[in-house]
Order: structure tokens, then sequence, then C-alpha cells
């Protein structure tokens, strides 16, 4: 199965937010790292950040897949088990890097590595504070009442 337009946009969006956001970690463990708190080891951290937003961008490219595949079911029942088995795979994807990030903590930042995970959470909740998620709900139309003025 591919991905159709629509996710791919939503996954090109995700993958920007992704990188905003490991911008702006690598900066704050630098600036942490400064005043004393933490080292600042740049491979670790790269690496960490990198394999862990690989791991959060196909986890979002896995959800689009899961919604374009589970369109297609007429039983509800077996749509919603479908929703239910992906979200638990991808849950156990997300524990199992979180786990193995602990272990490898001589190779890779356990806080970069890690954090990555619940960037596109962050990005969809900043997308939709600014006004730019796009939900695919028509805007609702201002009725007469609604705004007080009478015709």
């Amino acid at each position: 199965m591919r991905l159709q337009a629509a996710s791919r946009k939503e996954v090109s969006r995700i993958a920007v937010g992704v990188l905003v956001c490991n911008v702006v970690m690598v900066a704050a463990l630098f600036l942490l790292s400064q005043l004393g708190v933490g080292k600042f080891e740049v491979g670790k951290i790269l690496i960490g950040a990198a394999v862990g937003s690989v791991i959060a961008i196909v986890n979002f490219i896995i959800l689009c897949l899961t919604i374009q595949s589970a369109l297609g079911i007429e039983n509800k029942r077996r749509m919603k088990a479908r929703f239910q088995t992906s979200y638990n795979i991808r849950l156990l994807i997300q524990a199992a890097w979180i786990v193995a990030c602990f272990f490898l903590r001589e190779k890779i930042h356990f806080f970069a590595a890690a954090a990555p995970v619940f960037y596109p959470n962050i990005w969809l909740v900043y997308l939709q504070l600014t006004g730019r998620l796009n939900t695919g709900a028509p805007a609702p139309e201002a009725s007469p009442e609604a705004d007080g003025s009478q015709q």
C-alpha cells in the first residue's frame, strides 16, 4: 500500500516538526551543558536524535497507512480492531525504542534519542494552537441568530 497525497503531505509536515523540535532540543542540551548540567556529546546526541526521529516518523507513517486501509472496511467492529491493533503495535515500537535507549546509553544520548518519539504529538498541538491544522471538518457558517444580527 502506498501513501496517498494527503498522507504524504502530513508526513512531510510531521517530519519538519520533528526537525524543528530536534533543533530546539539540541540547542537546549548545549545551553544546559554550558550551565554545568550534563555533558554535550555531539555524536551521541545527533545519532540518538536521528534514530529517534526515524522511529517517530515511521510510527506516523504506520498510522497514515492504517487509516487508509481502514477506510475500506465496511464492518465497524473489524475497523475498530484494525485501529486497536495498529495502536498497540505503534505503542510497542515506541516503548521498545525507549527501553533500547536506556540500554544503549553508552552509545547514544538517552534523552536525545527518546524525546523525538513525542515530537509528532507536540508538533500537532502546535499546529492546532496556531490554527494551521486542517482537521478536514468544514468551517461552521455564522448564522444570523449566532451573532445577534436581525434581517
